[in-house]
């Protein structure tokens, strides 16, 4: 029996950490697309759908020659969005941004969600096994000079609502009600069940 390859859609070191922590090996092809918001879209719909067109991107790209190839392969994508009120907040542009971000956030409630799509390497992929966590993130009141330092630090650059879970930012949070490794980007409970179902196991 073939047992597929995995392949990580994401250049998240988190992500990477997750897996590997795990006991999964893998190779990593990061997807490239556009990841704005459309205008209307629901952080559900919005997450799922970055996550699924994350996945296919790659798993287009890597499409086998041989047909009989098709199943030796399979590409795992994620995208996770953070929540506060109706405002989605991405990835901070610069420091003055993430600043702005955390400060929004102190004191508050805020939800993450992860989606997370899992696809064979084809050049037609067809329908993804797909997922979406959600956790509830509570912040501690945060001064601007502590925001400053931090952002200084340049941990929050590419981190959705720019603060790091599992870093630096760890400081700043309350409670999390849900998963913590969803807060970091990936829910692997459901993800290693999909990647068992699909062949793939830890080891």
């Amino acid at each position: 029996m073939l047992v597929p390859r995995l392949v990580l859609a994401s250049g998240s070191p988190r992500r990477r950490e997750l897996l590997t922590v795990a006991g999964y090996r893998f190779e990593v092809d990061v997807a490239d697309i556009d990841e704005s918001i459309h205008e209307g879209e629901s952080p559900i719909a919005a997450t799922t759908r970055l996550a699924i067109e994350k996945a296919e991107a790659v798993a287009c790209r890597r499409a086998p020659l041989e047909p009989a190839a098709a199943a030796a392969e399979l590409v795992l994508a994620a995208d996770t969005t953070v929540v506060i009120g109706e405002r989605i907040l991405g990835k901070p542009a610069d420091a003055r941004e993430a600043v702005e971000m955390l400060l929004s956030l102190a004191g508050r409630n805020h939800v993450v969600l992860t989606a997370w799509a899992l696809l064979p390497a084809s050049a037609h992929p067809g329908t993804p096994e797909c997922g979406i966590s959600r956790s509830t993130v509570r912040m501690r009141e945060i001064s601007r000079a502590e925001a400053e330092a931090y952002a200084a630090s340049g941990e929050p650059m590419d981190k959705a609502g720019g603060y790091a879970a599992q870093g630096e930012g760890r400081r700043f949070i309350g409670a999390i009600v849900g998963r913590l490794d969803n807060v970091i980007g990936l829910p692997m409970a459901p993800v290693a069940a999909a990647l068992s179902r699909g062949g793939i196991v830890p080891g």
